[in-house]
């Protein structure tokens, strides 16, 4: 009785030993393999394209002097007509065309800087804007606008509130193809990575997406749109 009772211990212990052991082993593997599984890569693909424009915002500005406050207001109101004419048997439709009320100063009324010897009491701007999705027609339009000046209108596009606005509007739409450009051109590059390393790509451990850029191609052409974005990925490695 005696024995069996030392033989059931002995078992009992090379079983505690064994199955101490293999936990060890399972232990060291696993370790092993979280370690592994934590290696990474971090890269950046790159998406960019040229579109164009699809709105196009056109200030039409032009300046008057008068010393007599009525023949002034006749004369914007003439010019205007004659501009509005001129864009509407250009194509251009009435509800892409808006008129704001002039600007005017009166030189004689300035508290400052007055100068009782000026040619033209009144001076001022007026401006005229043309708002369409017809960017290539409205370019059309803008370089025949220069006849009006013939019939004595002074067209002033040299400050900021005359230039011309180019917009695209179609960013939701391209964005889906872009980020799968990019997010490709990053899975190359991590690819290559993990090849010259003797490595195997795993799975995406974390992505970002960065913003979308939407720039003129260049200043000469400012209705071709340069649109931008830049993927950040990280992948896992493998042996």
């Amino acid at each position: 009785m005696q024995n069996i009772s030392k033989t059931s211990a002995l078992i009992i212990g090379l079983s505690l030993v064994v199955g101490l052991a293999g936990l060890g082993y399972l232990l060291k593997t696993a370790a092993l393999e979280y370690k592994q599984y934590e290696r990474s890569v971090t890269v950046k693909g790159l998406s960019e394209r040229e579109y164009p424009a699809d709105i196009v915002i056109w200030p039409i500005q032009f300046a008057f002097a008068e010393n007599d406050l009525t023949k002034l207001y006749n004369l914007v109101d003439t010019s205007t007509a004659k501009i509005v004419t001129f864009l509407q048997d250009s194509g251009i439709e009435a509800s892409e065309i808006t008129t704001n009320s002039p600007a005017i100063t009166d030189k004689s009324a300035q508290q400052y800087g007055g100068d009782m010897n000026v040619k033209f009491r009144y001076t001022g701007v007026q401006t005229i804007t043309v708002y369409s999705s017809d960017v290539a027609k409205i370019r059309k339009v803008m370089t025949s606008l220069s006849t009006l000046g013939k019939e004595g209108i002074v067209f002033t596009g040299d400050n900021y509130q005359a230039q011309v606005e180019y917009i695209f509007n179609q960013l939701n739409e391209v964005k889906p193809a872009m980020i799968e450009e990019a997010t490709n051109k990053a899975r190359e590059v991590a690819e290559k990575f993990a090849s010259d390393s003797h490595s195997r790509l795993g799975k995406i451990k974390q992505a970002s997406q960065g913003q979308f850029s939407i720039s003129d191609r260049d200043k000469n052409n400012p209705h071709i749109k340069s649109i931008r974005v830049v993927s950040t990925v990280e992948y896992y490695l493998a042996d």
